[in-house]
């Protein structure tokens, strides 16, 4: 199994108290360290290319984005008082290795059969087309999907999102595309207060709104019913994930009451599926997750499940 990851991740500052922090990566990438069960290659992330970028976002959105990087402090790219998706004086770089580590996944993933986790920062499953919210200024994923789409004539993807939170910029980008499938499990209502089961874009989003305080068994069966049963029917060639890790009961930012130990069995779930429909073909993006203790757990069932 390939882990991406790159040191311009940590530099990525949000601020005093933030709680999309370097110490998140740092957390996992340690407890990845301490898995002898099977091996983990690590790998560096490249920078991301603009050209692949621009296959979701156009290149003036990229560029303002860019262009908005203090020299010194930090600006948000929202109004106040939401500011909270902060640029700083690294983020240039931080943005390119985390969509780069996508890219070289799909090509580690079609070229050598490898499953792979990319633990980067920052997160993407936010960001629209041409709006940058939610910590993400890049959608990842979905550059990811794109890429594979453009450059391996992948005709159909799926998106497995089971952060806690609704990724409505995956959710926009697809919208009405019969491509891609993009399924999600969250709270609901809950930032970005989208993601009700009457958003389907073209019969290919498949949205669970979970209830505050919902525990385990009944998330499973959720899950089951109302994301893997149509990704099951959608036949994917390739299934990425983003893998948000707040829905645990430990998060500050959400109220869903997952154990470490489910962050197995949904992967595993997953990884059945995939080894139906997709050659077993999976990439796996961390999105969201900021209690320390719940990642370093939660991140290994994820693995385990993930090399299976």
């Amino acid at each position: 199994m390939l882990v991406y990851r790159h040191s311009d991740c940590l530099l990525k500052d949000n601020g005093f108290n933030h709680p999309e922090r370097k110490e998140r990566i740092d957390s996992i990438l340690e407890s990845i360290k301490q898995i002898k069960d099977f091996k983990i290659e690590f790998k560096d992330a490249p920078l991301a290319d603009i050209e692949n970028i621009s296959l979701v976002h156009p290149k003036k959105h990229i560029e303002k984005i860019f262009s908005n990087i203090p020299k010194s402090g930090l600006i948000g790219v929202e109004k106040e008082p939401y500011a909270d998706t902060m640029l700083c004086p690294n983020s240039k770089k931080a943005i390119l290795r985390s969509c780069g580590a996508g890219i070289a996944a799909a090509n580690d993933l079609m070229n050598k059969n490898e499953r792979v986790f990319c633990a980067i920062r920052p997160p993407g499953h936010h960001a629209e087309t041409i709006k940058a919210m939610g910590f993400c200024f890049v959608n990842n994923i979905a550059v990811t999907a794109r890429y594979l789409q453009n450059k391996y004539k992948v005709n159909k993807v799926a998106i497995i999102d089971f952060d806690v939170h609704h990724g409505n910029g995956t959710q926009e980008i697809f919208y009405n595309d019969e491509t891609v499938s993009y399924a999600s499990s969250h709270e609901f209502p809950l930032f970005p207060g989208t993601g009700s089961e009457q958003e389907t874009g073209v019969n290919n989003i498949f949205n669970a709104p979970l209830k505050t305080g919902m525990k385990s068994k009944e998330f499973l069966k959720i899950f089951d019913q109302k994301i893997l049963k149509p990704i099951d029917k959608f036949k994917p060639e390739i299934i990425l994930i983003s893998a948000g890790f707040d829905a645990h009961t430990r998060d500050p930012l959400a109220n869903i009451n997952l154990e470490s130990e489910d962050f197995y069995e949904i992967t595993k779930r997953i990884v059945d599926l995939a080894n139906i429909h997709s050659e077993g073909r999976v990439i796996s993006f961390l999105e969201g997750g900021y209690d320390l203790l719940a990642l370093s757990e939660s991140i290994k069932h994820h693995l385990f499940a993930l090399k299976r």
